[in-house]
């Protein structure tokens, strides 16, 4: 199976000397040249570019994969949680709005908010320990951070994670903060049962 080549529009620019950049405009590559390439010097420099574009686009989306998030977890588990906490499934849901994150426990599956995708990969590694930890201790009690306590940028997760919440509460339209636990960031991160 052939990959459909994306539409791909060429800037050239006078400003330019030496450097080429690339980057998605929607679905459209677009490849910043310097105005005095050659069509032979343009032809090279887009395949190479549009290459990478491709091949990163390929790669950010293996690791959001359902698949590439039990892989974490399992190793994030290992690593901070002595190999307790193992989940039956964890994915990216697009109807968790008000919470970053939740599990079920008594199912043992996670649930981690799209919202999250793009964040720092230690921020979401924070989030998945956090649920993860809920799968061994619920409510927010001094077990339950006892529970976190080895990860180094936990401190640093969470006010990233505040950051993140206070910001999308100033957007019109955008998220509110859930306000259940003040320590979860605005937001929310969650070990209860399923609910609204």
């Amino acid at each position: 199976m052939t990959r459909e080549a994306p539409r791909v529009e060429v800037r050239r620019s006078a400003r330019r000397r030496k450097t080429v950049s690339a980057f998605w405009e929607g679905d459209m590559a677009v490849v910043a040249i310097p105005a005095g390439f050659s069509r032979a010097q343009e032809a090279d420099w887009v395949e190479r570019m549009v290459a990478r574009l491709q091949q990163d686009t390929a790669r950010r989306r293996g690791s959001a994969t359902d698949e590439a998030l039990m892989g974490r977890a399992l190793a994030l588990a290992e690593t901070y949680l002595g190999g307790q906490a193992r989940p039956a499934s964890i994915r990216w849901v697009t109807n968790q709005r008000r919470r970053w994150g939740s599990c079920t426990p008594s199912e043992r599956t996670i649930r981690l908010s799209h919202e999250l995708q793009g964040m720092p990969s230690w921020v979401v590694d924070y989030v998945i320990l956090h649920e993860l930890a809920h799968l061994l201790v619920s409510g927010h009690g001094p077990a339950f951070w006892r529970r976190l306590e080895g990860y180094p940028r936990l401190a640093e997760a969470k006010a990233f994670l505040a950051g993140a919440a206070f910001g999308a509460s100033r957007v019109p339209g955008g998220p509110q903060p859930d306000g259940d636990d003040p320590t979860d960031a605005g937001w929310g991160l969650t070990g209860d049962e399923e609910h609204p």
